[in-house]
């Protein structure tokens, strides 16, 4: 008779359970380090966490105001200044403030690897997701308050607009990876961060769509992913009325490559990290 090799369910049991408890314990340890980031930024006092939202919502407000006095009511192809000052201003101070938070991040974050669960990668983790919820929460709020005032349209496409916003956290996340990965191997290099974050300004997309500028133009710009995802989130409230170009795979693609080149790196700029 023929016999079959017999697989250990128990193992196979015991392997999945091992693998969802690691998982568990990792999302409470980063849901942990979301609320120390928090308390450390704004503290418990007062307003206390809702600063998280009203930071970037009341500065997304005050630049909207400045556009709105200019007296001009609406742009190119009939875009609204206020909705568009909105979705430039959101992506740009998420894009930066990922990007420009990761300078040292490493050794800020050392401290904590006295607790047995936490690694550097959570901190950062932490910190990249507190950005985006916070950043996203404020661009809704906003959203909701301008449009009942009749300043802004009912989005066209809102998966669209979270699906953006999703994936310029991850690029920009990549990219802390390497910032923060760098700057503690070089450290003289964290002072060319804030310039280098305010020369990307023109590539952004945050003050222009392609579609506005020379055919020329428009092709070199179209390799910005930053661009891309200015876009895509425009393509999300506006609708297909006013053209847009970006594409999906393109972006998942920078976001798969500064992952790549960024968590090594982290990896070998931890031993230059000094615990004290």
């Amino acid at each position: 008779m023929t016999g079959y090799p017999k697989t250990n369910s128990h193992q196979n049991t015991g392997a999945q359970q091992s693998y969802f408890g690691a998982l568990a314990i990792q999302r409470r340890v980063i849901g942990a380090l979301m609320i120390r980031e928090a308390l450390g930024r704004f503290g418990h006092e007062n307003l206390g966490f809702f600063w998280i939202v009203g930071e970037p919502m009341l500065m997304t407000s005050g630049v909207m105001l400045m556009w709105s006095l200019t007296g001009i009511e609406k742009g190119h192809e009939g875009i609204g200044l206020i909705p568009f000052a909105l979705s430039g201003y959101s992506l740009l101070t998420l894009w930066r403030h990922i990007s420009g938070k990761s300078v040292h991040a490493l050794r800020h974050g050392a401290a904590l690897l006295f607790h047995r669960n936490i690694r550097l990668l959570d901190v950062l983790i932490a910190r990249a997701a507190l950005e985006s919820i916070g950043g996203l929460t404020a661009f809704f709020i906003t959203y909701v308050v301008f449009n009942l005032l009749g300043y802004i349209d009912t989005l066209e496409d809102p998966l669209l607009v979270i699906s953006a916003w999703l994936l310029l956290t991850w690029f920009s996340f990549g990219f802390s990876l390497i910032i923060a990965g760098i700057t503690e191997i070089v450290e003289p290099l964290g002072h060319f961060v804030p310039p280098l974050l305010y020369l990307t300004l023109p590539i952004t997309g945050a003050f222009y769509m392609v579609n506005w500028l020379p055919e020329s133009v428009q092709d070199l710009l179209w390799w910005s992913p930053l661009v891309q995802f200015f876009e895509m989130f425009r393509a999300g409230m506006f609708g297909s009325h006013v053209p847009t170009e970006w594409s999906v795979p393109y972006l998942v693609i920078w976001g798969l490559l500064l992952t790549s080149v960024g968590l090594p790196l982290v990896e070998k700029a931890q031993k230059h990290v000094k615990l004290h």
